[in-house]
């Protein structure tokens, strides 16, 4: 949208923030009229807002969303960094544990973990894998972390391959059973 001043001077172009993304103006209003979304938006606000409040000084706070497009259309909001935890006299603070930024690709034939753990030893990285999900810990004098993944179907453990290179840990463990091609209707047509 272009801006004149008074004089109908030609001053700047106004450019929406999300064009570099690929966004058109209609998605980003849906997304933030989306009560849900607000409601999530309002909530990690507070949850960071109590966070900066309890931080112990000289400590960092890593603290992030990610917003994904799920395969419906609608926007997923996953939330990774220190996790806010409370003392044993219910006092909020932070926790020195973080929870990795991950990803979840399901194939036919396996399924692949992406998971962003920057300043570890492979050496220190504890990876569980049992049929319908998986645990990452790694408690190091460094770096803390602890994720759980619930995985999207069976997978069979011994099936675990694991490579880690760059703070990234990238996963790929085999599914039971092949992923089916989708049994759509079948349409007659006359």
């Amino acid at each position: 949208m272009d801006e004149f001043d008074e004089n109908n001077n030609h001053r700047r172009r106004r450019r929406n923030p999300f064009d570099s993304f690929g966004f058109d103006d209609e998605f980003i209003r849906d997304l933030f009229n989306d009560d849900r979304i607000m409601d999530d938006i309002k909530r990690m606000t507070e949850e960071m807002m109590r966070m900066f409040t309890n931080a112990q000084p000289g400590k960092p706070i890593i603290h992030g969303y990610r917003i994904k497009i799920g395969p419906d259309g609608k926007p997923r909001i996953e939330d990774f960094g220190n996790k806010p935890i409370k003392t044993s006299e219910g006092v909020p603070t932070i926790s020195e544990e973080r929870e990795p930024l991950t990803d979840i690709i399901e194939g036919d034939d396996d399924v692949a973990v992406t998971v962003e753990m920057p300043g570890v030893n492979k050496k220190d990285i504890d990876l569980n894998v049992k049929k319908d999900y998986l645990e990452i810990k790694v408690d190091s004098p460094q770096r803390k972390y602890h994720k759980r993944l619930e995985l999207p179907c069976g997978v069979v453990p011994k099936t675990t391959k694991a490579t880690y290179k760059n703070g990234v840990l990238d996963i790929v463990i085999k599914r039971i059973e092949k992923k089916k091609p989708g049994n759509g209707y079948q349409v007659n047509i006359e």
